[in-house]
C-alpha cells in the first residue's frame, strides 16, 4: 500500500497511455471514466465472492465433536490471502490506475489468480495440499510486480519506491513457491515468516519516497469492500440457516439467532459509515494503520458469520463444546470489530464521551457471552451502541454548526 499527504496530486492521474510512454509524468486526471470505475470494482468483487459462502462450516449430520469450529479457522487462509492482494492493488490503483490495455490485462490476470486461489482452498484445507492455492496467490502477486515495474518506468521521481515494491513482492513470492518443498515441520514457521515479509514490503518501500494516492478514493474502496464482506457474510449465514431449517429445528427455535444476527450486521454497517475517513488519511503512518487495521476489520466481519454458523450447529446438536466457547465464537469477533473500528476512525483527538461509549459497547458485547441468548443479546447491545454514537455525534455536530453560525 502507498501513502502521501492528503490533498497532494494523484500520481494515478494519467492519460490512458501514460504508463506506455517512457517520458510521461504523473499529472492531474481529467473527469471521465477511469480504471477506478471499470477494472477496480471488477477486481474487488471477485475475491469475497469466491470465499464468502464457502468459508462457513456446513451444519449437517457429519459435524461431530465440535468439528464446525475447525473449519472457519482453516478457511481463513484463502480470504486473508485475497484480502492482502486486494489491499495492495487498491493503493497501487489509486496512484497508477491508467486504464490502458496492459493495465487491464494485468488486472484480469490478477482476477484469474484469485479464482485459482479460491479453487485450491478446499484441497489445502482438507488435504493440506497447498500447491494450487500457492500458485494462484503467486499469479496475483506477480501481476502486481509487473504493474510496479511499469510504474517505475513512467514515474522517475518515485522509481526507487516502485522498484522496492516490485523487488520485495518478487522475493516473497519466490519464498512461497520454495515453501512447497520444505519438510512438514517447517510449514508453520515458514508461513509466519513469509506473512511478516508480505506485510513489511509496503512500509519498507515507502521509506524510499511516498507514492501519491487520493484519500477519498481509498476511503471509498475500503468502505465498498467492507460492504461486500458484510453482504457475503449474510449470504453465507442465510445458507446455514436454510440448512438448519431442513432438519428438525423450527423457525421459532432459530428466530433469536436470525434477529440477533441481522441486528448485529446492520449495526456493524452503520458504525462503519458513521464517520468520514478521508480527512484522517493524511500521512504515511495513518495510511499504514488504516490499511493494516482493515485486515482485522474484514477478518472479524467474516468471523461473525462463522460464529453464527457455530451457534446454529449447537442448536442442531452438532457442536458439542462448552456453551461459553460457542458464544465467544460470535461475540469476540463482534467486539474486535467494534474496537478496531473505533481506533481506525478516532484520529488524533482528546479522550471524550464517544470513547467511553465505544469502550462500553465492546465490554457489553463481551459480557453477553455468558447470557442464555448471546446472539440476540449482542444484536441488542449493538443497536444501543449505534443509537448512542449517532446521538452524541449529532449533538456534537450541531454544537459545531452553532459555533460557526
Amino acid at each position: 500500500m502507498s501513502a502521501s499527504v492528503a490533498g497532494s496530486p494523484v500520481a494515478g492521474s494519467h492519460s490512458p497511455s501514460s504508463l506506455s510512454s517512457p517520458s510521461s509524468k504523473p499529472r492531474a486526471r481529467s473527469a471521465g471514466r477511469s480504471c477506478r470505475s471499470i477494472c477496480h470494482p471488477f477486481a474487488e468483487v471477485v475475491p469475497p465472492s469466491a470465499w464468502g459462502p464457502a468459508s462457513l462450516p456446513a451444519v449437517g449430520p457429519t459435524d461431530h465433536r465440535g468439528s464446525s469450529l475447525r473449519a472457519p479457522g482453516q478457511s481463513g487462509v484463502a480470504p486473508l490471502a485475497h484480502g492482502w492482494a486486494w489491499m495492495n492493488f487498491t493503493w497501487f490503483a489509486s496512484a497508477y490506475d491508467t486504464d490502458d490495455v496492459p493495465y487491464r490485462l494485468l488486472t484480469l490476470l490478477q482476477i484469474a489468480g484469485a479464482l485459482v486461489l479460491a479453487a485450491g482452498a478446499s484441497k489445502a484445507l482438507e488435504e493440506y495440499d497447498f500447491r494450487v492455492i500457492t500458485y494462484g496467490y503467486v499469479v496475483m502477486r506477480l501481476a502486481m510486480v509487473s504493474q510496479w515495474l511499469r510504474a517505475a518506468h513512467s514515474d522517475p521521481e518515485r522509481r526507487r519506491t516502485c522498484l522496492r515494491y516490485a523487488a520485495g513482492i518478487l522475493v516473497v513470492q519466490i519464498g512461497w513457491v520454495a515453501r512447497l518443498w520444505l519438510p512438514d515441520g517447517a510449514g508453520l514457521p515458514s508461513f509466519l515468516v513469509l506473512v511478516v515479509a508480505e506485510l513489511a514490503v509496503p512500509a519498507w518501500a515507502e521509506r524510499a519516497g511516498q507514492t501519491t494516492w487520493h484519500p477519498h478514493h481509498i476511503a471509498e474502496r475500503y468502505g465498498l469492500f467492507t460492504l461486500i464482506v458484510l453482504g457475503e457474510s449474510i449470504t453465507a449465514a442465510t445458507g446455514t440457516v436454510r440448512a438448519a431449517l431442513d432438519t428438525s429445528v423450527s423457525l421459532g427455535d432459530i428466530a433469536p439467532l436470525v434477529v440477533g444476527g441481522l441486528l448485529t450486521v446492520f449495526a456493524m454497517w452503520w458504525l462503519y459509515f458513521t464517520q468520514s475517513a478521508a480527512g484522517k488519511l493524511n500521512s504515511l503512518g495513518t495510511a499504514l494503520r488504516w490499511g493494516y487495521g482493515h485486515y482485522v476489520v474484514y477478518a472479524s466481519a467474516a468471523a461473525v458469520a462463522a460464529g453464527l454458523a457455530v451457534e446454529i450447529a449447537h442448536l442442531t446438536g452438532h457442536a458439542h463444546l462448552e456453551r461459553p466457547v460457542i458464544a465467544a465464537a460470535y461475540t469476540v469477533p463482534v467486539a474486535l470489530y467494534v474496537a478496531v473500528l473505533r481506533l481506525l476512525h478516532r484520529g488524533a483527538v482528546k479522550f471524550g464521551v464517544l470513547d467511553v461509549i465505544w469502550a462500553a459497547g465492546v465490554l457489553a458485547v463481551l459480557a453477553v457471552t455468558f447470557t442464555p441468548s448471546p446472539v440476540l443479546a449482542t444484536g441488542c447491545v449493538m443497536s444501543v451502541l449505534v443509537a448512542a454514537v449517532v446521538g452524541v455525534s449529532g449533538r456534537s455536530a450541531a454544537r459545531g454548526v452553532e459555533r460557526t453560525a
